[in-house]
C-alpha cells in the first residue's frame, strides 16, 4: 500500500489514540484529525512549535514511518530510526559485517553505473545530450577506483542546469533545492534500510566517523536525478527558493515513477525493492542490485 506523507507546518499537538495519531491545536484541543499510523509512511515535523509525544513517536517508528525533524530554517535536520526494525536484523547484521571487499567493490560499481545511467537518461529527457556521460558509466571499475562518479557528477550538472552552475551545498537557489530534495530522499532511504533489516551505519563506499547513515547515502545514488528533474522542472517555472510549494514539490520525489524489470513503482516502494536485493546480496543468493531506471 502507497503511504502518505504529512508535512507539520503549524504549531500543532500531535499525540496518540487508538492506533492513529491525532492532530489537534492548543487553542481548539477539541477540534481534532486523525490519521491511522499504518497509513503514514513520512512524517516531517517543520514548525518549531510543533509538540509530539513519546507514545506517538514510539508507534510512528514502530511502524516503520520516517520521521524528520526541520531545524528554524525549515530544512530537514534529524531523522528517527527503529534500532530493532526487523526480526532478521541480527542475522543480517552479520552479513553486512562479513560483506567481502570484492563483493562491496562489486556492489558500488553496480550503484555508480546505475547513477550515471540515470543522469543520462534525465538528460536525453530534458535536452538530448546524455550521450556525454556514456564513457564515465561504460568505464567504471570495481570500487569506482579512478572516481567516474565525481567527474560524471562534474560534467553532469552544468549539463543539466547550465554552464555557469556549480554543485555548492553552501549556496541558496537550485543548490538549496537539491540539499532539501537530497535529504528527504536521505531520510526514505534509511527508512527502506531499516525495515529490510539493514544496519545504515555500514556502508560500502561511503564512511566517516560522524555520518550514522553511510548506507544511505550508498544506496540513494541512482535515485538522485529523480530529485534533479523536480528541481529542473521548478527552476523552469521560476521557482528557485525553498518556500511551502517548491517543498511539497520536492517530498513529492517520493511518488515518482520507478521503473524495475517488468515493473514501475513510486520512489518509496522502489527504494523497498532496491534494500531487498541488497539484503539478498549480502546472502549470496544474488550478485546484482535492482536498481531504478528513470523514464
Amino acid at each position: 500500500m502507497l503511504k502518505r506523507t504529512i508535512v507539520i507546518t503549524e504549531a500543532y499537538n500531535l499525540s496518540l489514540k487508538n492506533a492513529q495519531m491525532v492532530v489537534s491545536t492548543r487553542e481548539m484541543p477539541d477540534m481534532t484529525r486523525t490519521v491511522p499510523i499504518e497509513d503514514i509512511g513520512f512524517l516531517m515535523i517543520e514548525n518549531q512549535m510543533a509538540t509530539a509525544t513519546m507514545p506517538l513517536l514510539n508507534a510512528l517508528v514502530d511502524s516503520g514511518v520516517a520521521v524528520v525533524l526541520c531545524d528554524k530554517k525549515g530544512m530537514p535536520h534529524a531523522f528517527l530510526e527503529n534500532m530493532d526494525g526487523n526480526n532478521m536484523q541480527g542475522e543480517i547484521l552479520s552479513q553486512q559485517i562479513a560483506a567481502s571487499e570484492p563483493l562491496k567493490k562489486q556492489l558500488w560499481k553496480q550503484i555508480v553505473e546505475g547513477k550515471i545511467s540515470n543522469q543520462e537518461r534525465l538528460l536525453n529527457k530534458i535536452h538530448g545530450n546524455g550521450e556525454a556521460l556514456k564513457s564515465f558509466r561504460m568505464n567504471v571499475k570495481s570500487g569506482d577506483s579512478d572516481n567516474r562518479e565525481g567527474s560524471a557528477a562534474h560534467a553532469y550538472f552544468p549539463l543539466l542546469f547550465g554552464a555557469d552552475f556549480v554543485r555548492d551545498r553552501t549556496q541558496d537557489g537550485i543548490n538549496a533545492l537539491l540539499n532539501y530534495g537530497y535529504t528527504v530522499l536521505r531520510a526514505a532511504t534509511a527508512r527502506a534500510l531499516v525495515s529490510s533489516g539493514l544496519t545504515p551505519a555500514i556502508g560500502l563506499y561511503h564512511h566517516n566517523r560522524s555520518n550514522a547513515f553511510p548506507l544511505a547515502d550508498d544506496l540513494m545514488e541512482p535515485f538522485r536525478p529523480f530529485v534533479d528533474e523536480i528541481v529542473y522542472g521548478l527552476c523552469e517555472e521560476g521557482k528557485m527558493t525553498i518556500c511551502k510549494e517548491t517543498k511539497a514539490a520536492l517530498i513529492s520525489v517520493l511518488y515518482c515513477d520507478t521503473s524495475y524489470p517488468n515493473v514501475t513503482r513510486p520512489l518509496q516502494v522502489g527504494l523497498s525493492l532496491t534494500m531487498a536485493s541488497l539484503a539478498k546480496c549480502y546472502r549470496g543468493e544474488q550478485k546484482k542490485l535492482s536498481l531504478p531506471e528513470l523514464k
